[in-house]
């Protein structure tokens, strides 16, 4: 007898989530608090996917869009039930500290380095992100940076690690901390005409680039993936994580990860379901594929590379 498939399945999952769910007032949809990144928010994902899913579903979803950093404070404190998040190195340390149950591949797309369209330092001929940071602070081209603790800004630190420069030593001359969202950090490079780590769907959806160009993208260090992680109840009894647990599968199962291959910005795909056949840098299985530097290249072409 074939076994049922996951389709056929999700139904019943969703009855046993709801039926242990805490009994919501009368009137009440059931809901889980998803704390999560300013980039699946701000590019229009989630307009595109929770009502999909709460209408397959009947569970809402409220977000708490901030960085990565925060997120992950905010589900620390038990102020959420669920993350959607883009730092590896932060969930694995989340989820080890006993705070998360596990983490879950979901999608996938890159950062990118934008600039004016005049690239006074010339990152748009190096061979590789950190090559691209050493021109920038070479040049002492001012340079926006989150400043937030998010998942961008701690690949940000890393690369200027990774350059051997002391960004933050620079503070306040040509590198500029917002400690804002990435919105606002971009409208701030545009207006100072300096340069700026962005993931690609922010960019892609962002109005207001003026002469600003993507300069700079295809280095495998500039991977960006995204985890969802179900907050541990033996921490907080409070979490919802029946709910929860429906939220992630639906997410990383047929429906979710076609709603996610689904999402345009302005004709593009700014995210891409995991490919769960990948092995990432560090040998894990599910993670996103490997590349080269292609400068400029969209996501699509990232995703078609061999890993």
């Amino acid at each position: 007898m074939p076994r049922p498939t996951f389709p056929a399945l999700f139904p019943l999952v969703v009855l046993l989530a709801l039926a242990l769910a805490p009994v919501a007032r009368a009137g009440e949809r059931p809901f889980i608090t998803l704390a999560s990144t300013t980039s699946t928010e701000n590019s229009g994902l989630f307009a595109h996917l929770l009502p999909r899913f709460t209408a397959r579903t009947g569970i809402a979803v409220r977000v708490i869009a901030v960085g990565t950093g925060q997120a992950l404070r905010l589900a620390r404190n038990g102020d959420a039930d669920v993350l959607l998040v883009h730092h590896r190195p932060a969930e694995d340390a989340f989820v080890a500290e006993g705070f998360g149950i596990e983490r879950r591949d979901v999608m996938y797309n890159d950062f990118v380095l934008v600039g004016p369209a005049g690239d006074p330092a010339g990152i748009a001929g190096a061979p590789d992100a950190v090559t691209a940071l050493r021109r920038i602070a070479a040049a002492r081209s001012p340079f926006a940076s989150r400043g937030d603790d998010s998942g961008t800004h701690k690949l940000e630190r890393e690369l200027w690690a990774a350059a051997g420069i002391d960004a933050a030593a620079a503070s306040g001359t040509w590198y500029r901390e917002m400690g804002n969202g990435m919105g606002a950090t971009l409208n701030a490079a545009v207006a100072m005409n300096a340069y700026a780590l962005s993931d690609r769907a922010t960019w892609l959806a962002f109005g207001n680039r003026g002469t600003h160009r993507l300069l700079f993208a295809g280095d495998r260090a500039l991977l960006n993936p995204y985890g969802a992680i179900v907050v541990n109840p033996a921490r907080h009894p409070q979490v919802k994580v029946a709910l929860a647990r429906a939220f992630v599968d639906w997410l990383t199962g047929p429906e979710g990860r076609a709603a996610i291959a689904g999402f345009r910005v302005g004709g593009e795909q700014p995210f891409f379901p995991w490919p769960k056949d990948r092995t990432d840098a560090r040998g894990r299985t599910g993670s996103v594929p490997g590349h080269g530097h292609r400068r400029q290249e969209s996501t699509a072409a990232i995703a078609a590379a061999p890993g």
